[in-house]
C-alpha cells in the first residue's frame, strides 16, 4: 500500500494514519496510556504513538520479524514508521489494517472510540486451555490477533486506567460469545486469543475526570458498546465471522470434533455408497444450515458445557440429550437413535449418526445411490 491515508480524527486534534501496513495513533498532547505490550508497555506519560502495525510480508505470506526478540522487533518497527522507539507502543498482527473497525459513542462531553483488527480464526483459546510453553526468559513472542485501541476523551487516575482495561478486555469475550466462536485448544467456547493485545488511551489534558470505569459507570457502558461493536465488525470483515457463517450445525459442533473431514471418513466408513467428496460436502453444507440442525447443535453444544462446568448432572444431560435427539430425528423424518448413550463422546456420536441420516436422505432425493 503507497501513500498514507488519514483514517480519523478524533475532537482534540490527534488522528489515525493508515500507512506501511499498519494504523499510527498520533498522540499531540498530554495522554496517559495502558497498554499489554511488552514494548512500551504498562502504564506511560509522554508517549507521541501508538501503533498497530501488520507484520506478514504480503497477503497469505508468513510474519516478518525483524529481530530476535519481539521488543527489538517493534523498536525497528516504530523507526520504520518514522516514530520515536522510546515514545512509542505499538503491536503486531497478521490482521489486514484494511479490515479495521472504528466505532464511537458519545454521552454528553464524553466520547470512546474503539479501533480494531481482528481475526481468531486460527488462534482463538479460551482461558485455562493448555498451554504451549513455559519460558521464564526472553522469548519472542507470536504477533496479536485481536488488537484493540481504546481512545478515551477524559482524565483518569491509574486504576481507573487499569478499570478500563478490565471493562475492555470483558467487552472482547462477550463479543466473541456472542458470535459462538469455539477455542482451537479445547472443547470450551472462545474467550479472544492467546496473543491479543489492548491499548488504553485517556487525554490527560481533557477537562472532563472520570473515577469510574466498571459496568455501572456511564463511561463502562460507553467501552462495552463501542468494543463489542468494533471486535464485531473486524471479526466480519477480516475472518468472515459472522452471525450468518454461525447459523450452521456443523460448526456449532466442530469444538467437539465434528468436522467436514471426520464427517466424510464415517460416511465412507458406513453409508456404503459411492459419493464423489465434493457432492458429499456440499449437500452435508446444505444440511447443516438447516435450522433444526442448527438448534439441536447449539442444544447438544451447551448442555455439554453445562455438564462440564458442573451445573446439571450426568443423567439430566442424558435425560435432555436423549429427548433432542429424538425431536431432531421426528422433524427430519428419519430413524430415531438406536443406542443410547451418557458420555460426551457417546452423545456426539449419536448426533453425527443422525445428521448423516439426514445428509443421505438429502442426497437420495438428488441423486440414485
Amino acid at each position: 500500500m503507497s501513500g498514507a491515508e488519514e483514517i480519523f480524527c478524533f475532537p482534540n486534534g490527534d488522528k489515525i494514519y493508515r500507512y506501511d501496513q499498519s494504523l499510527v495513533l498520533f498522540l499531540k498532547g498530554e495522554r496517559k496510556v495502558l497498554s499489554t505490550s511488552v514494548y512500551n508497555g504498562g502504564i506511560k506519560n509522554g508517549l507521541t504513538a501508538v501503533f498497530d502495525h501488520d507484520g506478514k510480508k504480503g497477503a497469505g505470506m508468513p510474519c516478518e520479524m525483524l529481530a530476535d526478540t519481539y521488543e527489538k522487533h517493534m523498536r525497528l518497527t516504530a523507526a520504520r514508521l518514522g516514530l520515536d522507539p522510546d515514545r512509542s507502543s505499538g503491536a503486531a498482527t497478521a490482521a489486514d489494517m484494511e479490515n479495521a473497525a472504528i466505532e464511537s459513542m458519545s454521552y454528553k462531553e464524553l466520547t470512546v472510540t474503539a479501533v480494531v483488527t481482528a481475526g481468531i480464526e486460527t488462534n482463538a483459546g479460551r482461558a485455562g486451555d493448555p498451554a504451549s510453553y513455559y519460558e521464564p526468559v526472553e522469548k519472542p513472542q507470536p504477533l496479536g490477533t485481536i488488537v484493540i485501541m481504546l481512545y478515551i476523551s477524559c482524565s483518569m487516575p491509574p486504576g481507573t486506567l487499569a478499570r478500563a482495561l478490565v471493562t475492555c478486555t470483558e467487552a472482547k469475550t462477550a463479543a466473541i460469545q456472542e458470535l459462538a466462536e469455539r477455542s482451537r485448544y479445547s472443547s470450551g467456547p472462545a474467550t479472544g486469543s492467546g496473543t491479543d493485545q489492548t491499548f488504553i488511551i485517556s487525554d490527560s489534558e481533557s477537562p472532563i475526570y472520570m473515577e469510574s470505569a466498571g459496568k455501572h459507570s456511564k463511561l463502562g457502558e460507553l467501552i462495552g458498546k463501542t468494543v463489542i461493536k468494533a471486535v464485531k465488525k473486524g471479526l466480519a470483515r477480516q475472518s468472515g465471522l459472522t452471525p450468518e457463517k454461525q447459523h450452521h450445525g456443523v460448526r456449532r459442533m466442530s469444538r467437539f470434533g465434528v468436522t467436514e473431514e471426520t464427517l466424510w471418513q464415517r460416511w465412507q466408513k458406513e453409508s456404503g455408497c459411492k459419493t464423489e467428496k465434493p457432492i458429499f460436502i456440499r449437500s452435508a453444507d446444505e444440511t447443516a444450515k438447516e435450522t433444526v440442525w442448527v438448534i439441536s447443535a447449539l442444544l447438544i453444544s451447551r448442555l455439554l458445557d453445562e455438564r462440564r462446568w458442573g451445573l446439571i448432572s450426568a443423567e439430566e444431560l442424558t435425560t435432555a440429550a436423549e429427548q433432542i435427539l429424538q425431536d431432531t430425528a421426528g422433524s427430519c423424518g428419519i430413524s430415531g437413535c438406536q443406542n443410547h448413550g451418557g458420555t460426551q463422546e457417546e452423545i456426539i456420536c449419536l448426533w453425527t449418526g443422525l445428521f448423516l441420516q439426514a445428509v443421505r436422505k438429502k442426497l437420495s432425493g438428488e441423486i440414485k445411490l
